[in-house]
């Protein structure tokens, strides 16, 4: 499956492709909080975010993983569910973003990167 890292920008065309290739409707993608980028594609979030870490040298303690669904909007554009996100050490103990204001800085990065 093919992971791409998102630094400048994606449209939505290119996320429905993407998620097309993968799982239909959805698309697993993480994002770095401190360096503003997303990885996105991929089978599992961790792929993703080793991708990151390699590439990126993003750190496991600023991103966090999300599905994306292209199709909707709002509220409803992204999921805050995935293993990568049980950081009891951080404070986060479910596979959700337990923090408000960490699920709106990620979805500010989102926001700045998808148009």
């Amino acid at each position: 499956m093919e992971t791409r890292i998102v630094t400048e920008g994606i449209t939505r065309e290119e996320l429905r492709a993407l998620a097309q290739k993968q799982y239909g409707d959805v698309i697993k993608a993480v994002v770095d909080v401190e360096q503003n980028l997303m990885g996105v594609g991929g089978e599992l979030h961790v792929d993703i975010q080793s991708l990151l870490i390699e590439k990126e040298h993003s750190r496991g303690d600023t991103t966090w993983g999300i599905n994306l669904y292209p199709e909707k909007t709002g509220e409803d554009f992204i999921e805050f569910d995935s293993m990568v996100n049980l950081k009891p050490a951080s404070g986060n103990r479910s596979r959700g973003v337990e923090d408000p204001a960490l699920r709106e800085r990620i979805r500010a990065v989102v926001g700045k990167l998808v148009a």
